[in-house]
């Protein structure tokens, strides 16, 4: 059983968050990207990433028993880094 969640991030800046994330774990983990598009497996899942001309799309698949709560934190916080010149906002749907 797998744990879905996802959020809309507002930003006009999508495409390079999308790449900075995804250069950032590609030494530790299985990472495919283009600037629209990515995926990362992560220990706790697979985190999809889609960007547009205003929003970073996030699609978080947990394996089971999944902290899902965790999962989110620290997907938010690696791209909040990213992001410092502006406060991302997270608005997460299960």
């Amino acid at each position: 059983m797998t744990t879905h969640s996802h959020a809309d991030v507002p930003t006009a800046h999508a495409s390079r968050y999308l790449q900075q994330l995804a250069k950032h774990w590609a030494h530790k983990f299985p990472v495919e990207f283009t600037p629209a598009a990515g995926r990362i497996e992560l220990p706790m899942g697979v985190c999809r990433l889609s960007a547009s001309d205003h929003a970073l799309r996030i699609d978080l698949d947990g394996g089971e028993g999944a902290d899902m709560a965790r999962f989110r934190q620290v997907v938010a916080d690696h791209l909040q880094r990213f992001g410092h010149r502006e406060t991302l906002a997270f608005d997460w749907k299960s």
